[in-house]
């Protein structure tokens, strides 16, 4: 599960940034599905997707 593969990321000294987004399910930025679709966490998500490319892609 996710403790075990922070626990390796931080083991191996890898920077790496986690979210846990409280109350989304899987896949809930699939605004198709009513019952997962969560739009807080969506647009939360999707900013920070955009931030890092922006820091990380030419």
């Amino acid at each position: 599960g996710i403790t075990a593969f922070e626990e390796a990321l931080k083991n191996n000294k890898i920077k790496y940034e986690l979210y846990i987004y409280e109350g989304a399910q899987h896949a809930f930025h699939n605004d198709t599905a009513p019952t997962r679709y969560n739009e807080t966490a969506a647009k939360l998500a999707w900013g920070r997707t955009i931030d890092f490319f922006d820091k990380h892609l030419d």
